[in-house]
Order: structure tokens, then C-alpha cells, then sequence
């Protein structure tokens, strides 16, 4: 962590190393997403991530190692090399919702709210108090 013309910023990477992205502390939300397509591109019951608009995100280094699946404006962005889902470019390609799971530093946000429950694996049991929503957060 460090800042950058007066705003915290945080540094992330791939599991392998290959790609590095930093971006500010100045996420809009943060929510745990249990759809089918979040669970089989983390493997894990949920994918916990972070919204931000997508200016505030830089690629360090290893630009070249990114793999898009979808569209460079609605689409996955992981390494090619070692596979980590690093974030999704999501509202036609203003935001970008960044996995909290790549990040090297602790972000000032905590993800408020579990969405899409209706979808969730149903061997994983929700513990904690936060407001489950069956899709989108107030969808009902």
C-alpha cells in the first residue's frame, strides 16, 4: 500500500506473479457474488469482489500476460499464465469489480451483502449477518 498523489493505494497480483495491478482505495461497493459463473471462474463458493471505476485500476506490469474471456469492455480478465480471475470489466467497460482474493493489501472496504443467493452451492451454508439478496443487492 501506498499513495499516489494523495490517495491510498493498493497493490494486487496474480498467483504466479506475472501480472501486477494497483489500484485506489476508493471502491464503491463490495459484495459476495454466489451465481453458478462466479463460483466455477473462482472455484469456491463465492467470489468476493470490489467495484471501482475502471480508470483507477492499472496494470504494472505484465500487461501482455492478460487473458480476456468475453470482451475487452464485458469480460474476465485473468493471467494466462497461472489462470487467476484478477477482475471483471463490467457497466459497459466503466467499472471494474476486482477480486478481493488478489489483493496484496487490506482495502478499507468490507463487502456488505451477499448476492445472488438463489444460485448458491447449496452444500455452503451462509453464517454471517449480512443481507442475502436472491440476484442483484435490492433486488429482493
Amino acid at each position: 500500500m501506498f499513495e499516489k498523489a494523495g490517495i491510498r493505494t493498493l497493490a494486487g497480483q496474480c498467483m504466479c506473479g506475472a501480472i501486477r495491478y494497483t489500484v485506489a482505495d476508493e471502491f464503491a461497493y463490495a459484495l459476495n457474488c454466489h451465481s453458478s459463473n462466479c463460483r466455477r471462474a473462482t472455484g469456491s463458493a463465492f467470489k468476493p469482489f470490489a467495484g471501482i471505476e475502471r480508470h483507477k485500476l492499472a496494470i504494472e506490469r505484465g500487461r501482455d500476460e492478460l487473458l480476456v474471456f468475453g470482451e475487452q469492455n464485458a469480460g474476465d480478465m485473468h493471467c494466462r499464465r497461472c489462470g487467476s480471475l484478477l477482475y471483471s470489466v463490467v457497466r459497459d467497460g466503466s467499472f471494474v469489480h476486482v477480486t478481493l482474493g488478489t489483493l496484496v493489501d487490506d482495502p478499507s472496504i468490507r463487502p456488505s451483502a451477499h448476492i445472488f443467493v438463489g444460485s448458491k452451492a447449496p452444500w455452503f451454508t451462509i453464517t454471517d449477518g449480512l443481507p442475502q439478496y436472491e440476484g442483484h443487492a435490492g433486488a429482493g
